[in-house]
């Protein structure tokens, strides 16, 4: 599979599979834990994808609503409620 790059990208040897605002961060704990995991199960509302987060069909959230981890309605129609999670 050939990648086509930027005369940008090459300069700076960025390849395609990482976004320019990609940060490493090492969890610290599991408070951190449940952060980032909000934070992945949000995203799909966050971005227009899905109206609510049980909504989206290829979430891990689905799991832990199984577990009984989170309730189904967690994060409700996504109006304010994830204004926390994330940038």
């Amino acid at each position: 599979m050939s990648e086509t790059r930027t005369p940008g990208r090459v300069k700076k040897a960025e390849r395609t599979i990482w976004q320019r605002r990609f940060w490493e961060h090492t969890l610290r704990g599991p408070i951190d834990v449940e952060r980032h995991v909000d934070y992945i199960h949000y995203n799909p509302v966050k971005h227009g994808y899905a109206r609510r987060v049980a909504d989206w069909p290829h979430s891990s959230f689905h799991r832990f609503v199984a577990r009984g981890e989170y309730p189904r309605d967690w994060a409700g129609g996504g109006q304010s409620e994830g204004s926390g999670f994330g940038e």
